[in-house]
């Protein structure tokens, strides 16, 4: 079975924002959502350590920040993401050998056009690399329900 990433638009929209402020330097962040839950809820932009239009690394005491704050929040880095600014959205040999969550969807969006940008997810685990569909909401509520179900209210 091939996972999904069911990701708000509005999350989209920030990635994709935050990679073209940093454009031409990639850009890196997280997303946080509960333990357990496979749900992006809050988005933290990180510092990009390597200053670098074509390899990005957190910022070692930013990194143990963010992740000591997700834990105290019981949260987890539900989305690993970081922009390439001349190429495709596809894992790198140094993306692969760096990806060390194992439950991490890890979202690439390519800013090479600077009218349109390529957004693609994969699962990386001991280095093997995994595309999986992206599907995009307004909001959790009524993923995967369809747009006229309601929940009973009983």
């Amino acid at each position: 079975m091939v996972a999904v990433l069911v990701i708000r638009r509005d999350l989209v929209d920030a990635m994709v924002a935050h990679a073209r402020r940093d454009h031409p330097d990639e850009a890196c962040g997280v997303i946080a959502g509960p333990e357990g839950s496979d749900r992006p809820e809050r988005l933290v932009e990180m510092i990009n350590a390597e200053r670098s239009p074509t390899f990005y690394r957190f910022d070692s005491g930013e990194h143990l920040k963010v992740w000591r704050e997700m834990d105290a929040n019981d949260e987890e880095a539900v989305v690993i993401y970081h922009s390439h600014t001349s190429t495709e959205a596809y894992p790198s040999r140094t993306d692969i050998s760096y990806a060390s969550e194992p439950n991490a969807h890890y979202v690439l969006v390519s800013t090479r056009d600077p009218k349109t940008h390529e957004l693609r997810s994969y699962r990386i685990l001991d280095g093997e690399v995994t595309e999986e569909p992206v599907e995009v909401v307004e909001s959790y509520m009524f993923a995967h329900t369809g747009g006229d179900e309601v929940p009973d209210r009983d």
